[in-house]
């Protein structure tokens, strides 16, 4: 795209003309006790490694809803993103997409792996743009006011090049 910011701010009126005449689900905090222990015993374990915490959220979901979380990234840099689901949610994903809509990260986890609530994945962009992450939960008994977390890491001091970081590329493998 030659002219993004055109672009953003066409979508930004259409969106919100849109969103007043149906309904909108709109960004809401949540409070869960095991998910705060979560975060901040993940926040200790990244810090300790040379993280430092950008951006953090609660939000309040639905069940089998994608809740789009956007990100700007730079070229090179080591980024580590996490995503907290409700422990009584049965499937959690989380789906990355760079600019261009080309989804360059999929995980999903299942309630009863070892670390079933939690995706946590490296990533490095080959290039410096907006990224888009969309984590979603399916849980059978509550399908609303699900409670989520979403963390974005960078890695301090800049020693980007692990061999464990999904490195952004046009033909992006599958975690």
């Amino acid at each position: 795209m030659k002219k993004p910011y055109l672009s953003l701010i066409a979508i930004f009126l259409f969106a919100t003309l849109h969103s007043k005449s149906q309904g909108v689900i709109r960004l809401q905090s949540c409070q869960d006790d095991l998910i705060s222990k979560q975060v901040d015993s993940l926040k200790q374990l990244y810090s300790k490694d040379g993280f430092v915490l950008l951006k953090e959220a609660s939000i309040t979901m639905e069940s089998e809803y994608e809740m789009p979380v956007v990100v700007p990234l730079n070229e090179g840099s080591w980024y580590q993103f996490v995503f907290i689901g409700d422990y009584t949610s049965r499937l959690y994903e989380v789906r990355m997409y760079d600019w261009k809509e080309r989804q360059v990260v999929f995980q999903q986890k299942r309630w009863g792996d070892v670390d079933g609530n939690i995706i946590s994945y490296s990533y490095i962009p080959k290039f410096s743009e907006f990224h888009m992450m969309k984590p979603v939960q399916v849980n059978k008994q509550k399908k609303k006011n699900l409670c989520g977390y979403v963390m974005l890491f960078r890695k301090s001091g800049q020693n980007a090049g692990n061999a464990n970081a999904v490195v952004g590329e046009s033909d992006h493998a599958k975690l």
